[in-house]
């Protein structure tokens, strides 16, 4: 059959140590006046937030910041962070940090203008709800990362937790690509060690997934492989060494590959980490990471061909046994809990948490059909 698909690819993207000093610029660029940088708890007081709003304030862009972001972010801190943007009369948001503060600042140009019958909800990613919105409405946004993980910065859409239901959704519209993002490795070397192996897990896991999905989208798949060796050789690095800069680099890059390629699909890992992080507050890479070696046992049988391939190309012997070792060997160096247990999850809300899995739209694009029996087994394997 000849393939048919559709496919859109990402933004203007600056990338380089020293960018940050550009911010201003790039806010001028795309029309902003009054932007609101919205920011996590633990950044705000850290002198490279400081200095992106001082870079602001100093070209007229005043100096507002948001940062009442919880690590999975949810409507509340939502409604307090378009609070925030109203009352300072802002025209544009700053998403800085990590996949949470790009996640929540994404969702706050969304919705703050929107109309008040609209919820946030009702643009989950499903079908064309997107179309609900009012896109005249909708903010301009930077993003400027400062973890390699996520990938946010060049996504289309932000994972928001329901505060009521603890189940994390994907919200998706095309204006959520930032209008420009900032890719400044510098602003990374001051991440805590198990924040940068856990984002950096996050990016294989995207990596990883994306190249698996049996959907039919060749750039995705080639950038994929790309990016899982840019992790295997520089994660290593930046962990044992976080002021290597050129490695840092090669990981901002590899982060945002993965979100790149992960338009082909994700799957189970990311079909169990969600409603795992949803329920027990766990950091979304690391719990990725944890998962990551069952899942691969878990589809092996219509993935193993494939993964002999990418084992090759990584230069890693030994086929799909080799590249399950590897992975194996690189969640030990970097200090990963070796199972769900070890994260706390309680064996006696696996009937619930497999539910959640498989209502995670995630699970569409695993390459094994996810049903309630083999999605609890795998929750089984993880413990």
């Amino acid at each position: 059959m000849t393939p048919k698909a559709n496919w859109s690819y990402p933004t203007a993207i600056k990338f380089g140590a020293g960018r940050i000093a550009e911010l201003a610029d790039h806010c001028k660029t795309v029309g902003l006046k009054k932007p609101l940088l919205v920011t996590d708890k633990a950044l705000a007081p850290l002198p490279i937030t400081q200095n992106a709003l001082a870079i602001l304030e100093a070209a007229g862009l005043g100096r507002a910041a948001f940062s009442d972001v919880d690590p999975n972010p949810n409507e509340q801190n939502m409604a307090e962070g378009i609070a925030a943007y109203k009352a300072g009369g802002h025209d544009g948001v700053v998403c800085f940090g990590g996949g949470s503060a790009l996640d929540l600042g994404k969702m706050i140009a969304l919705m703050a203008d929107q109309a008040p019958s609209l919820s946030v909800w009702d643009l989950e990613d499903i079908g064309d709800w997107w179309t609900r919105a009012d896109a005249g409405r909708i903010a301009p946004i930077l993003a400027v990362p400062t973890t390699a993980g996520t990938g946010s910065e060049v996504g289309r859409a932000g994972v928001l937790t329901n505060s009521v239901t603890h189940k994390k959704k994907i919200i998706f519209h095309p204006k959520l690509l930032p209008a420009v993002t900032i890719c400044d490795p510098a602003l990374t070397v001051g991440m805590p060690r198990f924040i940068t192996a856990g984002t950096g897990m996050d990016a294989l896991a995207h990596c990883l997934e994306a190249y698996c999905s049996p959907f039919y989208h060749p750039m995705s798949q080639g950038i994929a492989l790309e990016g899982m060796r840019l992790v295997f050789e520089n994660l290593p690095k930046v962990y044992a060494n976080p002021h290597d800069l050129e490695s840092r680099a090669h990981m901002m890059s590899a982060a945002a590959m993965g979100a790149v390629a992960f338009q082909k699909g994700l799957g189970a890992i990311h079909s169990l980490s969600h409603p795992i992080g949803a329920v027990y507050g766990t950091h979304h890479g690391t719990t990725n990471a944890v998962v990551m070696p069952m899942v691969l046992d878990f589809n092996r049988t219509a993935i193993e061909d494939r993964i002999e391939k990418a084992a090759a190309y990584l230069g890693i012997a030994g086929g799909f046994d080799g590249f399950r070792a590897a992975v194996m060997a690189l969640r030990a160096e970097l200090h990963i809990p070796e199972n769900l247990t070890a994260m706390g999850v309680e064996s006696a809300r696996l009937d619930a948490l497999t539910e959640m899995a498989l209502e995670d739209p995630s699970c569409g694009g695993n390459p094994i059909e996810m049903t309630r029996e083999n999605t609890r087994a795998l929750f089984d394997a993880c413990m």
